[in-house]
């Protein structure tokens, strides 16, 4: 996109002067306010936002046929003056003008950011301090400072600098410590795999942004003091010591959805509107307030004034504040035409149609400004639509093709490979070796005819899911419509035609009841075939109806009868005449063709036409639109589907423990990571046709699109090329937070993994925290060795590492008696440890109770790898108390193994099957059941 402006014109509305040309081609454009006026920022400070400032962000991607779609964000620092936040809201409204009125604006305030506005700083933004009029030092001028930061999301990460304290840290969320020497990624016990996997990118992020690449990086888990790294983490905040309970701030309110509410707003008042909602109650002259709860839309009629578009932003902030809405409350402005699928979905009924840009919108907006003084030379633009040859499949692989009868498949002869009659259903088999692999690689699919009967297509979709399953989930599982075959399904047939008429008996035994005519294509057939496509992935040749009307001049078409002929439309091209050839000699191997010119046409030719009529030279239309992909996430509430898309996603968001969404608008993919329920892999499918079924309705999506499902580590070219792809990432090593450690940290460093020489090293750990805990004590209270959070007793920190440094004797002792049964015989075994543990015990003998009305306690044991490991020594508590959102917690537990202690006839009911039988169960499959209880 290029916007002209004339020069020292009336630019962002006579405040903000754009170089000419300004080009922002699907891309992002900042604008700081300063001095009440937005100032362009420097690319190279894109991604820093200052607390105490505003900000404009326009962010360009492309739309359905080469158009452009725009979104606006102000962006609103904790610390910002009102002036400025309400400049930055209205010029948001005037850039919008400028723009067409096309741009869906978005209220971004500092700590509840939007899903959509940190997706474009992946992997994260972190606000600084200060601000433009504050004077704010460069990052060359700071020294270095430990910061300590939380964080949030799995999709895209919240980052929030807390006080430097160990009674900032919790055992439900993660943190990073950012250190001059070394950043360490310390994980809540209770916290999530995949958002632990995300802030794994923030400290990839943090070491080459703020360390030049060159520190060290640590993970810590919480309740594993043991370890070297952790060691040295906890000395950072003055030793180990337990820390405390979670308490919820403002930040952890989550706002709930409510039925939505539709105002209508006039001269600043809200009138509540009754009746159901619907498209046809919002008019262009009018704009609304959409209220629901979580979000609160603003949408604007295109047949309104610039105030009154102003005064309805300012409207919503009012209701905003009158209603006391926490801060998460997201505020949308849209226009009529643009609207968003999350605004959409909230109408009754809302039937699809154009988005293109009305006439009166855009005279509206050259005369809004040549009132102001300013100009446009050329309007916002796109490059036309271009179609792309998609990456194909492989050549040289085995193609195999049945045929649906009744019960069974039926195999099709290898001549008749290509042909596909309506009336049936085919299954499709291609085996092939993918260009960066050795593997063979499948792409399975079953094909529908428009005239096939429902019957043959769910013993279709039976067979090839049966096909799928025997194949280990390997294969790249698609459902094609007749009419929408994707390129790569064309491709794989050196010749693909498709004829009327069927040859299953289920299709025969249908049409003799209806009593139908029997119109099946064989060899001695009078027919015509229509020849259309212009390269390998979009050549088809179709059946059509034997009559004169049926020819168009910018094609090729075959008739047969007695002989073959092939006739040339004058327009058509050589491409076409080419597959006509190759067509009629898959039809009638040997035949001998008469090639017919538009206009020399034969009266046999004629004749099996029944005649001459006019017909049409009108070009046809190929469906070609380019768009960018989608990505959802989705999810079921109450019986109803719902998605949230995954903004500006990458290979990244592909979360093994996840099923995702992509609608490319030509294709639809179901994408299932490994370590996902088995249910949720089961009815992947389902999933995609739901999401149809609503994008149909919704956004104009085709009902009948390819439906594609992909498991991960089985991608498909046609399915990697929407992304930056890159193979080693695609490995699959364990959940989304051990495939980021071995990313990051390199394959010896999976989380979880002991080596045999950690115990001595672990136990060196334990000491030192032991020591200094004890040594703690002794120093000079004026030169304390390292600050202490207030509140936590010095007690529990001895406690603390006393317990850690017995639960690593503990262990050693246990390894030391399987290695060496007569261990327990040698008047040298263990000395060592049962010394130490003497002084340890001399030591809490004269060491006072810790403060547990003040102090939470976590004394976690290492977890077994048998998780039913001495269960039988443990008490027995109620599932109410067991659960991680108990109101009447028990905290004297392995919060690892919540599920250990219920009791056996408790823990069968909760789980719907013995303990024995669980923890036989993967480590992964016992959590994804642990997490459905609430024991995770």
């Amino acid at each position: 996109m290029t916007l002209f402006w004339d020069r020292g014109s009336m630019n962002f509305l006579g405040i903000l002067t754009f170089r000419l040309p300004l080009t922002s081609c699907r891309g992002i454009e900042i604008w700081r306010v300063e001095n009440f006026q937005p100032v362009p920022l420097p690319k190279s400070d894109y991604g820093k936002f200052y607390s105490g400032d505003s900000y404009i962000i326009l962010q360009t991607t492309s739309g359905r046929g080469g158009s452009y779609l725009f979104d606006i964000h102000f962006w609103l620092g904790k610390d910002t003056s009102q002036d400025e936040a309400g400049t930055a809201a209205i010029k948001t409204v005037e850039l919008d003008t400028m723009l067409g009125g096309r741009a869906v604006q978005h209220r971004e305030i500092q700590g509840h950011e939007s899903d959509k506005f940190l997706s474009y700083f992946k992997p994260c933004i972190i606000p600084l301090e200060g601000g433009v009029a504050s004077g704010f030092k460069t990052p060359e001028e700071e020294e270095f400072e430990t910061r300590l930061y939380l964080c949030k999301g799995k999709r895209v990460v919240k980052m929030k600098q807390v006080p430097f304290s160990r009674s900032s840290l919790n055992h439900d969320d993660i943190f990073i410590l950012d250190t001059k020497d070394k950043i360490y990624q310390f994980n809540g016990v209770n916290s999530n795999i995949q958002e632990r996997a995300k802030a794994l990118e923030v400290v990839q992020f943090l070491k080459d942004t703020h360390h030049n690449g060159m520190c060290m990086v640590a993970i810590v888990e919480d309740g594993n003091q043991a370890e070297p790294d952790s060691g040295e983490f906890w000395e950072v905040f003055g030793g180990f010591a337990p820390i405390f309970r979670k308490i919820a701030g403002e930040d952890d309110i989550i706002p709930e959805k409510t039925p939505p509410k539709l105002f209508c707003i006039s001269n600043g008042q809200l009138s509540p509107v009754d009746g159901g909602l619907s498209k046809s109650i919002l008019e262009s002259t009018k704009c609304y307030l959409l209220d629901c709860g979580v979000e609160i839309f603003v949408w604007v009629g295109r047949i309104t004034q610039l105030d009154e578009r102003k005064a309805a932003t300012q409207t919503a902030e009012a209701f905003f504040v009158s209603q006391n809405r926490p801060k998460s409350v997201k505020i949308t402005q849209l226009i009529q035409g643009h609207e968003t699928h999350s605004f959409k979905i909230e109408f009754d009924s809302w039937s699809s149609g154009s988005a293109s840009e009305p006439e009166e919108g855009r005279g509206k907006v050259a005369a809004f400004l040549k009132q102001q003084g300013g100009g446009i030379k050329a309007s916002i633009k796109s490059a036309p639509a271009k179609e792309e040859a998609p990456p194909l499949l492989d050549g040289g692989g085995k193609l195999e093709v049945w045929c649906i009868n009744e019960n069974a498949k039926t195999s099709v002869p290898k001549e008749d490979v290509g042909k596909f009659y309506s009336g049936d259903c085919y299954v499709v088999l291609y085996s092939y070796h993918s260009h960066h692999d050795k593997k063979e690689d499948y792409y399975l699919c079953w094909w529908i005819g428009k005239d096939s009967i429902e019957e043959d297509r769910m013993m279709a979709a039976d067979l090839v899911t049966k096909m799928f399953n025997s194949l280990k989930g390997r294969p790249v599982m698609g459902r094609i419509f007749q009419g929408k075959e994707p390129p790569q399904f064309v491709a794989i047939f050196q010749s693909m035609v498709v004829l009327k008429g069927g040859l299953s008996s289920g299709y025969k035994n249908y049409i003799v009841d209806k009593n139908i005519n029997d119109e099946t294509y064989t060899a001695d057939s009078v027919a015509l075939v229509r020849i259309s496509g212009t390269s390998v992935h979009n050549n088809k040749a179709v059946q059509v109806d034997l009559a004169e009307t049926s020819l168009n001049s910018n094609e090729c078409f075959l008739l047969q009868s007695g002989s073959m002929f092939i006739w040339h439309g004058v327009h058509s091209t050589y491409e076409q005449q080419q597959l006509a050839a190759k067509i009629a000699d898959f039809l009638k191997p040997g035949v001998s063709v008469k090639h017919t010119k538009e206009g020399a046409e034969i009266s046999a030719f004629w004749s099996a036409l029944g005649g001459k009529e006019n017909y049409t030279s009108k070009k046809a239309t190929l469906e070609v639109i380019i768009r960018d992909p989608h990505m959802f996430t989705y999810s079921i509430k109450k019986g109803k589907f719902e998605v949230k898309e995954v903004y500006n996603f990458s290979q990244d968001d592909l979360l093994t423990e996840d099923v995702l969404i992509l609608d490319t608008h030509a294709e639809v993919f179901i994408w299932v990571g490994q370590l996902t329920d088995l249910t949720e892999k089961q009815t992947a499918f389902e999933v995609g046709q739901k999401y149809i079924e609503m994008a149909s309705s919704l956004e104009g999506l085709s009902p009948s699109v390819p439906l594609y499902k992909v498991t991960e580590g089985n991608e498909p070219c046609f399915f990697t090329a929407f992304f930056s792809w890159d193979p080693a990432k695609a490995i699959t090593h364990g959940n989304s937070f051990q495939k980021k450690v071995m990313l990051l940290l390199g394959s010896g460093h999976a989380a979880g993994e002991r080596s045999e020489h950690d115990g001595p090293t672990q136990r060196a750990s334990a000491l030192a925290a032991l020591n200094s805990a004890f040594s703690s004590s002794s120093s000079s209270p004026s030169k304390p060795s390292s600050p202490r959070p207030i509140g936590v007793a010095q007690g529990s920190q001895r406690a603390a590492a006393i317990a850690a440094l017995s639960t690593v004797l503990t262990a050693e002792n246990k390894q030391i008696s399987i290695k060496s049964p007569s261990a327990e015989s040698s008047p040298t075994a263990g000395t060592e440890n049962e010394n130490v543990s003497a002084d340890i015990q001399d030591s809490e003998v004269k060491e006072p109770d810790a403060d547990e009305s003040t102090v939470e306690t976590n004394e976690e044991d290492e977890e077994q790898e048998d998780g039913n490991d001495s269960e039988s020594n443990l008490p027995i508590f109620s599932y109410e108390q067991l659960k991680a959102k108990s109101e009447n917690p028990i905290t004297e537990i392995d919060f690892k193994r919540r599920e250990a202690y219920l009791s056996d006839e408790e823990f069968e009911a909760i789980l719907e099957m013995p303990k024995e039988a669980f923890y036989k169960l993967p480590k992964w499959k016992q959590d994804q059941l642990k997490k459905k209880v609430d024991l995770f």
